[in-house]
């Protein structure tokens, strides 16, 4: 059996339902998030090593995946698997930007459009923190929970891409990626792949 590094973005927020741009802000997860996290355990396999962004959302359903089964397992923090810092724009809908400002966040990852933090900024600790989990990942499956940018990043990584390939990709809520890390290069497995209650809960 392969094992593998799973990506897996947290459970829905109340900014996620409502389409905010929701980086460093720390809210739990709502209901839906909840019932995410839940059909996620049910569904995951025992990681050897659980790692966690520190934003409460990603820590809450991580602690979903550590209690699953039999016995808890720990969690481990690591912030840079943390989410893109929006600076100014935090919490705003997208529509706050100007188009013209999207396209150049679009076309240069080095853009920083209100503070914060770059695409190349994120990709940079996430490649890092990528290169570090591969190759306990090509023996033994190892989760990160974490969010949209940091997830991409990974991903980039996984195909040998640049970081602005981060904006062709859509990642939904409760997301799973897996990647397959024990050959000479890293292949992408699984994409968006989702878990609902209903496909773990008989009649659910």
């Amino acid at each position: 059996m392969t094992r593998v590094l799973i990506l897996v973005r947290h459970g829905q927020v109340t900014a996620n339902a409502h389409g905010l741009l929701l980086g460093r802000s720390d809210p739990s997860l709502n209901e839906t998030g909840r019932r995410q996290a839940c059909a996620l355990a049910a569904v995951l396999p025992r990681p050897a090593r659980l790692v966690s962004s520190p934003l409460l959302r990603a820590r809450q359903t991580a602690v979903e995946l550590a209690n699953a089964g039999s016995g808890s397992q720990s969690v481990e923090i690591d912030p840079r698997w943390i989410e893109m810092d929006y600076g100014d724009i935090e919490g705003h809908p997208p529509a706050v930007l100007p188009e013209e400002t999207w396209r150049t966040w679009w076309r240069d990852p080095h853009f920083v459009p209100a503070g914060g933090e770059s695409v190349a900024e994120v990709g940079a600790r996430v490649r890092e923190a990528c290169a570090e989990l591969a190759e306990e990942a090509a023996h033994a499956d190892v989760i990160v929970v974490s969010h949209v940018s940091p997830i991409k990043a990974a991903l980039a990584w996984a195909l040998g891409v640049g970081d602005e390939v981060a904006w062709r990709m859509y990642l939904l809520d409760a997301a799973v990626c897996r990647v397959d890390t024990s050959g000479p290069h890293p292949l992408l497995l699984a994409f968006n792949e989702v878990h609902t209650v209903a496909e773990v809960v008989p009649g659910g």
